[in-house]
This record gives structure tokens, C-alpha cells and sequence, in this order.
């Protein structure tokens, strides 16, 4: 009970000792051990590594998983060291109701066979997503996240030693100073003396044994990097797969839509700009949404050519070879630059004017435009018609 008491004292004047060092550090009446320019910068980059890393790993768990509540639930699961339980993702839960939806309307009906279609799509992209999720957590979030748990909690606990060890420094420092000054007032004080600069050797040794251990961990801070950067190259090359993955799916699925429109739209034309299955030549710049642009009239169609049956008209009529109806042509406004993929294509540049009308059994993303003497199909998305 003795020792504990005497080591509680201890501890106690310690703590009251630092305490007041670093008060009076601060109101500018001690001096103060500055570490070396070096220390400072890597000081400086150990927390700009922290603060930063901290930052991106919280965006990238939004990113994998934008509900809150889940994430919450996920932070808990693995705090309590438990398995997170699987979930289902928005894609999937998408093709289960899309799936049902079909059954209840009739699987052979046209809607009911796009709906399980589209299901079917939206289920592969929701294991993609699985997938991903999966692979960018292990990848990339855990060791991010084992560096702030890990490696900067060492840090933090050996820069809080270092900086007791200062200012247990500084105040033996002070205690010397005034010990001297004492001396030369009274030869009593020599003991004094003494004293002082045997405690100020020995924590002397301790601060720069201590310094030394703090700098070859702010040291490693540069190992971490490189590891930081080989799991950012892992994380890339997933998001990478991932997206080719929905992209490849959504191919698929339109190649499938599109060889059933005929059966199911046959002989039918809506020339609207807000055509909701562009042709893959025909979409929108990046960062342009398509809900932007103008809603307009439907386009007037070219009266049907006798013996030729809409459903092949597009097929064999050549642009070039063929009329402008005597009325109902429309003028529209170029939103884009467009490069024709063919000689039945004609080329656009942004903002310029041109006449434009509608052919039986066109695709209704596509319009015949005139410019002067120049004729060619052009995409409806990237016009703005006028009134």
C-alpha cells in the first residue's frame, strides 16, 4: 500500500511539473526544446497522411454503400467482430419486383417478356455490384483502415511520449537555471546544483532515445504510401471491371430490346427527342443529361410510298434519293458536333441551323436533316427542334 501510495505521489508531481511547463510555455514565460526541421516535416506529413486518409475512406464507404443506416449497422458488426450479414442490393431487389411484376401481367404478353428481360439485367447487375463491393473493401478500405487503427494509433502513443519526455526536459531545464542562480547568491547551493544537472542528464537521454523511436515511425509513414498506392491500383482495376461489366450487360440487353421492338412497335413512329433507347452513335456528350433537353413536337412524317411497307422502308430508301415532303419540314438548332459514321449520315456542328423530317419505318432516334445541298440521316438527341 506504501509503494502505491509513494508511486501515486510520484505521478502526481510529475503531472503537476509538466502541467506547469507547458502552461508557461505557452504564455511565453519558459523556454521551450524546438525539434529539428526534419522532425517537424515529418511530423507535418504523418498528420497530413492521417487526415487525409481518414477522409478518403469515409467518401469511398459512401461510395460502395450511400445508405447511412447501413453503414452504422456494418460499423457495429464488425466493432462487435461479427459476420455483416449479406444484403441484398438495389439491383436485385429491382429484378425480384420486376420478375414478379411480369408474372402477375403475363410472362408471354410484350411487356411481361421486357420486364423479365430487364430483370434478368438488372440481377447481374446487382451481383456486379456484390462483386465490386466485395473486392474494394478488401482491396482497398481495410488497409486504409488498419493503418488508422494500427500504425497511427502507435504513432499518436509514441508522439504523446515524446512529449512528455519534452517538457519533463525543459522543466529540469528550468530547475537548473534557477538552481545556478541560486548558487551564486549562496555556496549552500551547490547540492542543488548538482542535483539538477544529473536529473537534466539522465531525462536528457530519454527524450533523444525517445526521439529516435517517434522518427523511425514518421519515417515508415513513406512504406505507407507505397502500400496506399498499390491497394489505389487494385481499387481502379475493380471499379474498372465493374463498370465494363454493366456496360457489357446493358449491350446485351439492349441488342435484346432491340430485335423484339419490330415485333412489338411494328409500323409505329413517335419522332420525339426524348427517345428513351438512343443508338449507340447517337449519345449524348458526357455531362449532358438527357432530361435537359427540349421537349418538342412530334416530327411530321413523309406520307407512305406506295408498295413499300414501312417496316422496310428504312432499309430501302436512300436518304440522298429521297424528296422533302411539300410541308410539315421542321428547322432545328445543333446542340453538338457530330461525326457521320457513313455516307448516309450527314456531319453536324454545334449550333448551326438545318431542315429536318421524318421517313415511314425510321428508327425514331433518327431524322433525315438538309443542309443547302448536303442530306443525310442525323441523331435526335443532338438537335434542339424549333417550333
Amino acid at each position: 500500500m506504501d509503494f502505491n501510495v509513494k508511486k501515486l505521489a510520484s505521478d502526481a508531481g510529475v503531472f503537476f511539473s509538466r502541467a506547469m511547463q507547458f502552461t508557461e510555455e505557452k504564455l511565453g514565460q519558459a523556454e521551450k526544446t524546438e525539434l529539428d526541421a526534419h522532425f517537424e516535416n515529418l511530423l507535418a506529413r504523418a498528420d497530413c497522411t492521417k487526415n487525409w486518409t481518414e477522409k478518403i475512406l469515409r467518401q469511398t464507404e459512401v461510395l460502395l454503400q450511400p445508405n447511412p443506416s447501413a453503414r452504422v449497422e456494418e460499423f457495429l458488426y464488425e466493432k462487435l467482430d461479427r459476420k455483416v450479414p449479406s444484403r441484398v442490393t438495389n439491383g436485385e431487389l429491382l429484378a425480384q419486383y420486376m420478375t414478379e411484376a411480369a408474372n402477375d401481367f403475363g410472362p408471354g404478353t410484350p411487356y411481361g417478356k421486357t420486364l423479365i428481360k430487364v430483370g434478368d439485367t438488372q440481377r447481374r447487375l446487382g451481383a456486379a455490384e456484390r462483386d465490386f463491393i466485395h473486392s474494394a473493401s478488401i482491396n482497398f478500405l481495410t488497409p486504409l483502415r488498419n493503418f488508422l487503427e494500427g500504425d497511427w494509433r502507435t504513432i499518436s502513443k509514441e508522439r504523446r511520449i515524446l512529449q512528455n519526455r519534452r517538457l519533463d526536459l525543459d522543466a529540469c531545464k528550468a530547475r537548473l537555471k534557477k538552481a545556478k542562480a541560486a548558487e551564486a547568491k549562496a555556496a549552500l547551493w551547490s547540492d542543488e546544483v548538482e542535483k539538477a544537472e544529473h536529473e537534466l542528464r539522465l531525462t536528457q537521454t530519454e527524450f533523444d532515445r525517445q526521439a529516435e523511436v517517434t522518427r523511425l515511425l514518421l519515417e515508415g509513414i513513406s512504406s505507407t504510401h507505397v502500400n496506399h498506392l498499390r491497394c489505389l491500383h487494385e481499387f481502379v482495376e475493380s471499379q474498372t471491371n465493374y463498370y465494363a461489366q454493366c456496360y457489357q450487360y446493358m449491350l446485351d440487353l439492349q441488342k435484346q430490346l432491340g430485335s423484339s421492338k419490330g415485333e412489338i412497335f411494328s409500323g409505329t413512329f413517335v419522332g420525339n427527342a426524348e427517345s428513351t433507347s438512343p443508338p449507340a452513335a447517337a449519345t449524348s456528350p458526357p455531362g449532358v443529361a438527357a432530361a435537359t433537353l427540349p421537349a418538342v413536337p412530334t416530327i411530321p412524317v413523309v406520307p407512305t410510298i406506295v408498295g413499300v411497307p414501312n417496316t422496310v422502308a428504312e432499309s430501302v430508301l436512300n436518304p440522298n434519293e429521297v424528296k422533302p415532303p411539300a410541308s410539315g419540314t421542321r428547322k432545328a438548332r445543333v446542340l453538338y458536333d457530330y461525326e457521320a459514321a457513313d455516307s448516309t449520315e450527314l456531319a453536324l456542328l454545334a449550333d448551326e441551323m438545318i431542315t429536318v423530317y421524318s421517313l415511314p419505318g425510321m428508327d425514331p432516334d433518327w431524322l433525315i436533316g438538309e443542309r443547302g445541298n448536303q442530306k443525310g440521316k442525323v441523331p435526335v438527341t443532338y438537335l434542339e427542334l424549333l417550333s
